[in-house]
């Protein structure tokens, strides 16, 4: 396997791998990863359909890409998913699936073209005193020192950041900054996250730092995750003829080491409760998906609040299952679960699904974004973060395209929010996230959005329907780490099998993302079968200058760099850079990005 940038490889089709027919796949979970992995076996790997066999222990493909209508208590949405338009793997797979709503078209052109004719941005990305406009007005208010450690992080070594949390590497200012806020609600950092992961955020996504404070580098679906990719991919296989098998909890896959060699031998899965196994030959490829951020989900209605007490660290089936595996490692190649999934303090955190079609609700939260929901079109334009929630609930809150379901009354609105505090009481509701029912969740949205408090619990009961969910393990990939400690794709030695997903190493890539999990599934198939095409690289923008002087300006909120508070020192050195760029192309990439006059 190796990575491949532009468009040569980009279109080309590859030979048929050696000797693929007499191979078989076994995939151990439906999420994008293992989606993608079917995908790519099928369209490049050219492997038979019926010989790949998708393994999900769920009545429901799709991992934590979901989206879920219950009868009795309502829609669920547990999270959502941002894309950019740098998904290289994403639009690869895409391109070639067919949409399900469009005849004659790619689900990656029906995208495209949505977010061509309806751009995302938002008109208000925070709020204050009850559904005012905080005016973060697209600011990111850095300090000197700030600005001088996120310059200093995002040319760090990984190996130099291997177990540091952010606040290692970040000075007490930074947390006041506007830049902390979009960051830390746009991606649910939190100030003991891994400071190895936000650097490779910052690498990832500097060509995106203007879209930053507006969402404007963003792109969604029409419709929920799962309507939305899932179900084209699951009707893409099925039409391949892959088989895709419900109610396999997959407990362990037996691996012989011989010398270095190492062969899957074995699938141990319970069914109807009753245990069994496949045994695997040396063709028989196997595809793990180790570890899961919505493992353990506990999910509430409007009456309940999630029932918390079967929670317990470390325990989960997909954590179990890569512990087991890990056990097998003779020098720790196959990860360590628990850095991961030993804290389920430090990884959780909740969200809701209110659904309304109150005038009054709606009219609140047009003042707020400016937009009616019903027009089917960006609302909110991702999450508005409730400023006056930070030290409590630390709410935020979104609207995407209505319907976001197929099955959605067109007159009702659904309201998605989350909160990264789930310990500590509310400004409006007095009690922890994690002990609330809907209804008293939907409480603590109606008085943020500047609903009179006469009217909230009337609303909360008989005008909304409110959702809950509480993940115990949604930021676990986010654990400060060793490189070591995320398995990589393919082990050294490995003959026939993988790890895919949120908890496999790839480098530069950021978890958290679709695309992440989908690079795994195509490293692993490239790999494993020798395909002769490059997979494409992650985008290179942490290398290209002109991105990066670009990041510069709007980093300090769009000052030249003779408006910066420099010492004298510093404005002596500028003087003479300036001077001696003077006449060449970097002194115009200067001032094409706004740096000098």
């Amino acid at each position: 396997m190796y990575y491949s940038s532009g468009t040569y490889e980009a279109f080309a089709h590859p030979e048929k791998p050696e000797g693929v027919e007499k191979k078989s796949a076994y995939i151990i979970g439906t999420g994008l990863a293992g989606l993608t992995a079917a995908f790519y076996l099928v369209r490049d790997g050219q492997m038979p359909g019926n010989h790949i066999h998708l393994l999900e222990k769920l009545e429901l493909a799709g991992g934590s890409c979901d989206g879920y209508k219950d009868v009795h208590k309502g829609f669920y949405m547990r999270g959502g998913r941002e894309m950019d338009n740098h998904f290289e793997i994403m639009w690869d797979v895409f391109r070639d699936v067919p949409s399900i709503e469009t005849p004659n078209v790619s689900v990656l052109d029906e995208y495209y073209w949505l977010n061509k004719h309806d751009p995302n941005y938002s008109l208000c990305r925070a709020t204050v005193n009850k559904g005012e406009d905080a005016h973060t007005d697209k600011l990111f208010k850095l300090d000197k020192d700030s600005a001088m450690a996120l310059s200093q992080l995002f040319i760090t070594p990984e190996a130099d950041l291997e177990d540091k949390k952010i606040s290692d590497v970040l000075p007490e200012s930074f947390w006041e900054t506007n830049f902390w806020l979009y960051w830390q609600t746009m991606f649910a950092f939190q100030k003991w996250s891994s400071a190895l992961e936000m650097k490779r955020y910052l690498c990832r996504y500097v060509h995106h730092i203007d879209g930053l404070p507006d969402f404007s580098a963003l792109r969604f679906t029409k419709y929920n995750q799962y309507e939305s990719m899932i179900l084209p991919l699951i009707e893409y296989l099925k039409k391949h003829d892959v088989d895709v098998q419900f109610g396999m909890d997959v407990k362990n896959v037996i691996i012989e080491d011989v010398d270095g060699k190492k062969t899957a031998k074995e699938l141990i899965y319970v069914k109807d409760n009753k245990e069994q196994s496949i045994p695997l030959t040396a063709d028989d490829l196997v595809f793990i998906t180790n570890g899961c951020c919505t493992d353990t989900s506990c999910y509430g209605d409007q009456t309940h609040a999630p029932d918390l007490s079967h929670i317990v660290n470390g325990q989960g089936e997909s954590w179990d299952l890569w512990k087991n595996i890990a056990k097998q490692a003779k020098h720790d190649e196959y990860g360590h679960p628990d850095v991961f999934c030993s804290d389920t303090e430090a990884t959780n955190w909740m969200s809701a699904t209110v659904e309304t079609s109150n005038e009054d609700i709606i009219q609140h939260i047009m003042n707020i974004c400016k937009r009616d929901p019903r027009a089917g079109k960006v609302t909110t334009g991702g999450i508005v973060t409730v400023k006056d929630s930070v030290n409590n609930w630390f709410l935020s809150w979104t609207i995407n395209r209505q319907p976001q379901f197929r099955s959605q009354n067109k007159d009702t609105v659904l309201v998605w929010l989350y909160a990264l505090h789930t310990d500590t009481e509310g400004n409006y509701i007095k009690k922890a996230m994690r002990d609330c029912t809907g209804e008293e969740i939907c409480q603590e949205w109606l008085y943020h959005i500047g609903m009179d408090e006469s009217k909230i619990k009337d609303y909360s009961e008989n005008a909304c329907n409110t959702t809950t969910c509480f993940m115990p393990y949604i930021n676990a990939f986010f654990q400060p780490r060793k490189n070591v400690d995320r398995p990589k794709v393919v082990p050294e030695g490995a003959v026939n099998f993988a790890f895919i997903g949120q908890f496999a190493e790839t480098p530069r890539d950021t978890i958290f993302t679709t695309e992440y999990s989908m690079r795994t599934g195509m490293e692993s198939v490239y790999t494993l079968l020798n395909v002769d095409r490059g997979v494409p690289e992650v985008w290179g923008s942490q290398y290209d200058i002109r991105e990066l002087l670009r990041a510069a300006y709007y980093a300090v909120d769009k000052k030249k760099i003779n408006e910066l508070p420099l010492n004298f020192k510093e404005k002596m050195l500028l003087k003479t850079v300036l001077k001696n760029v003077k006449g060449t192309d970097l002194e115009l990439l200067l001032r094409d990005t706004g740096l000098i006059e």
